[in-house]
């Protein structure tokens, strides 16, 4: 690493900790509140069980937070996950088909109703939270009805493996999966013309039309994204539960929210970056995790999630205001 680089590797560290100090300070509070009242909260075991069970709230909130980028909103994602998994177990349980098979039908599924919502956003000038909150719906009964309202169950281990192996026996698989889509979506949102494209939208749509970008095929591909993500959340989730459950990933697109929102990124769209996600995703899976360890009654965790919007959608807010006060 030549000097040139390694300054420039220093400057991005700094600005990272720069602009993200605020949340980076909340979550090592939590940390230090969780070792002294949890029990074995930073240990070995336990970090990676933290980081396991966060992977599936990143897979959800990479999407979402595109869509929030754009001044939109994803409500499809547990549903669409609840479905993907149903889908993809039925495909070689019961309908005898290869397990690959399976797993390539539940993806692009996810990749299809992520594209109907984008479409529907893009074409129809229907709000997306009026879209992915019917789609939602249609997504949840689906998964019911193809399910038969009872989990779809699986003992095929190469399947269990892909959400309950690890590397070496160390790292968890889903753990993994989660840094290569953090890099990959770190790429596509700041190093790509179609990442620079979804700020500029998200900015200021009516500009980013004038300036030639084709807005619709933003819209259709950023949600078209994070359906292919839930649908890949509904795959590790189903493996990790040894079945498809129709039931499962509800409120999953809260944690998602919350995490996206947690890091920066602001509902009123053009801000957001992949630091401040992974740090939101952190600080959720951190608050669900010591809150267990602790035996607080997880009730209690939907409240203080539910707080956590509120109060960073104000602060957010208050820094819009500010900002055009100074503009």
């Amino acid at each position: 690493m030549n000097e040139k680089t390694e300054n420039a590797f220093a400057a991005g560290v700094k600005n990272y900790f720069k602009q993200n100090y605020g949340i980076l300070i909340a979550l090592g509070a939590m940390w230090v509140i969780f070792t002294i009242f949890g029990n074995n909260f930073l240990t070995g075991n336990n970090m990676l069980n933290l980081l396991r069970t966060c992977a599936t709230n990143c897979f959800l909130a990479i999407g979402v937070q595109m869509a929030i980028i754009l001044a939109g909103i994803d409500l499809t994602g547990g549903a669409l996950a609840a479905l993907t998994g149903v889908i993809c177990v039925s495909a070689f349980e019961i309908w005898n088909m290869p397990m690959w098979l399976g797993i390539g039908i539940g993806i692009a599924l996810g990749v299809l109703i992520g594209f109907a919502n984008g479409w529907i956003v893009a074409y129809t000038g229907i709000h997306p939270f009026v879209v992915t909150l019917a789609m939602q719906s249609i997504c949840r009964g689906a998964a019911y009805l193809i399910a038969n309202g009872s989990p779809v169950t699986t003992v095929n281990r190469r399947f269990q493996a892909i959400g309950s192996g690890s590397l070496n026996g160390i790292i968890p698989y889903p753990i993994i999966y989660m840094t290569i889509f953090l890099v990959i979506d770190f790429f596509i949102l700041n190093k790509t013309r179609f990442g620079r494209h979804i700020y500029a939208v998200g900015g200021n749509e009516t500009a980013a039309r004038f300036s030639g970008i084709d807005v619709n095929k933003v819209k259709i591909l950023v949600w078209t994204i994070s359906g292919a993500m839930a649908g890949f959340c509904g795959i590790v989730l189903a493996a990790r539960l040894s079945g498809g459950q129709p039931s499962t990933g509800e409120g999953y697109e809260t944690d998602a929210i919350a995490a996206s929102v947690l890091g920066g990124t602001s509902f009123f769209g053009g801000t957001g970056t992949v630091g401040g996600l992974f740090i939101g995703v952190l600080i959720i899976g951190t608050i669900s995790n010591g809150l267990n360890l602790m035996h607080v009654n997880s009730y209690w965790q939907y409240v203080l999630k539910g707080v956590i919007i509120i109060v960073a959608v104000y602060v957010d807010m208050l820094k819009k205001q500010r900002q055009n006060k100074v503009a």
